[in-house]
């Protein structure tokens, strides 16, 4: 399977305060690259979030805001890249509310869910959220709720399902953004 899997954090529960992201690239089933950066964004920091994700407003005094972010990984959304996360429809709409922000027009791209795939995949899980799945398929999450260490997590479940399963029953499972 060639895509990129993707992960957001955001400072607040308003989607278009993304404080950090990471991109990871695979190509035959291998992860091949990798991007992680901090974002500096135009909303407030909740408690809540920070407490999750361990970022404050000072890590990102120095930081990108998004449109800067933007330019350089634009390139890997495109009608026919898929792109993979998980609980993908809170990543899409920080995406989207994040580029509509800020004026961008959102990308079309394709889009998995590996929280939905691992539903249909391991119904005895007694959850799906990602250090679930992950412990379940022995994939290392080292930082749980840190981006990048989540998209690699999240990558390398949808790996492990296409080797387990085949391609075939995660094709059902794409949706058009």
């Amino acid at each position: 399977m060639n895509f990129v899997a993707m992960d957001f954090e955001t400072a607040s529960a308003q989607r278009h305060s993304a404080v950090s992201m990471a991109l990871v690239v695979v190509r035959d089933n291998i992860l091949v690259d990798e991007f992680y950066t901090l974002i500096k964004p135009e909303s407030y920091f909740d408690a809540r979030n920070t407490k999750i994700h361990g970022i404050t407003e000072a890590d990102v005094v120095d930081a990108p805001k998004f449109p800067e972010v933007w330019e350089q990984i634009k390139q890997f959304y495109t009608a026919n890249q898929l792109v993979i996360a998980h609980n993908a429809p809170f990543d899409n709409g920080v995406l989207r509310e994040t580029l509509g922000h800020y004026g961008i027009s959102a990308p079309h791209y394709l889009s998995l869910d590996t929280v939905r795939t691992s539903r249909k995949l391991y119904p005895q899980l007694p959850n799906h959220k990602l250090n679930t799945v992950a412990d379940a398929l022995q994939i290392d999450l080292k930082h749980h709720h840190n981006a990048l260490d989540d998209t690699v997590a999240a990558a390398r479940i949808l790996v492990t399902q296409a080797e387990q399963f085949g391609v075939d029953p995660l094709k059902q499972l794409v949706k058009v953004i």
